[in-house]
């Protein structure tokens, strides 16, 4: 698929499923994927960092992605996560993702390390140079603690890279995106904004037409709904949902990918514990967590159980 005719939309990121003694749960794993592929999803993009691609060995995720393609089996594209510690892992996760059929790849600066701008650059530069399929860039400050992305980075990846696509920003810094977005479509032609985060009207304002969205799992209406008034550019009726999500994320941050988990169970998609070192919630978070669940009104009208 060319760049020029991929538009992720509204992306969901599948969190990943264990069994009790800690190995992938690929049957559970076959149903989370239809519960998103018939509940709004536009795109998948696995696994992402709450799919906790860094809790995954290589092989693991080789065989997670395939599995997801081989299931989805062409109704949903499928975006690779291939951010990894060194250049050259990652972009041998981003060639075999092309070899399996993924559709686009997203990487971030690297883990561990906190290069400066021309290494960071060239980073980027190895991994979508190792494919033809789409690749976007990953911003979150956030999680990942160094290294930066500025819009000058962008910019001079767009000459290296004929299939660089767009950003997917989680950083909120709407001085960023604006420069981004001032500058990039300019220098190639349908150049992708899409908010790393279900905090969407801002970035769409800005020109966002896509989102990621972690939240899916647990509220795939809610979101869809933020996501088509956004793209509709509907900012103003978006807002009453983007409240509903605010709260709902505020729920969910203490716990992270625990939470998630978690929330997820609670409306009856037990995806089971995430992987050490990170913990399940302890019984009287997940009661806490429960009680801000039933708080948020539009978790009602959400399917429960698969």
């Amino acid at each position: 698929m060319s760049m020029s005719f991929f538009q992720p939309g509204l992306v969901h990121t599948p969190v990943t499923p264990f069994t009790r003694d800690g190995a992938i749960d690929y049957d559970r794993y076959a149903k989370l994927i239809e519960f998103h592929v018939a509940n709004g999803a536009d795109s998948l993009a696995l696994p992402m960092h709450a799919g906790e691609s860094v809790s995954l060995p290589d092989g693991e995720r080789r065989a997670l992605l395939e599995f997801a393609i081989k299931h989805a089996d062409g109704r949903k594209p499928i975006i690779a996560h291939v951010s990894e510690t060194g250049t050259g892992i990652a972009a041998a996760l981003a060639r075999h993702a092309e070899e399996a059929g993924a559709t686009a790849v997203v990487a971030t600066t690297p883990y561990y390390w906190t290069p400066p701008p021309a290494m960071v650059l060239e980073h980027f530069a190895q991994i979508g140079a190792a494919v033809k399929i789409p690749f976007f860039l990953y911003n979150a400050p956030e999680e990942m603690q160094g290294a930066k992305v500025n819009a000058e980075l962008c910019l001079k990846l767009i000459a290296k890279l004929p299939n660089f696509a767009g950003v997917v920003d989680l950083s909120l810094d709407w001085q960023f995106m604006i420069e981004l977005m001032t500058d990039a479509p300019r220098l190639r032609d349908g150049f992708q904004l899409l908010a790393g985060t279900e905090l969407m009207v801002s970035a769409a304002a800005i020109g966002a037409t896509g989102m990621f969205a972690p939240l899916a799992g647990i509220a795939p209406k809610l979101v869809r709904e933020l996501y088509s008034l956004c793209r509709d550019q509907k900012l103003f009726e978006a807002r009453k949902a983007q409240e509903q999500i605010a709260a709902l994320r505020q729920a969910m941050k203490p716990g992270g990918v625990a939470s998630l988990k978690a929330a997820m169970a609670a409306m009856g998609r037990d995806c089971g514990a995430p992987r050490p070192p990170l913990l399940p919630l302890e019984a009287v978070a997940f009661q806490k967590l429960v009680g801000e669940l039933d708080a948020v009104a539009t978790l009602r009208a959400e399917p429960r159980s698969w």
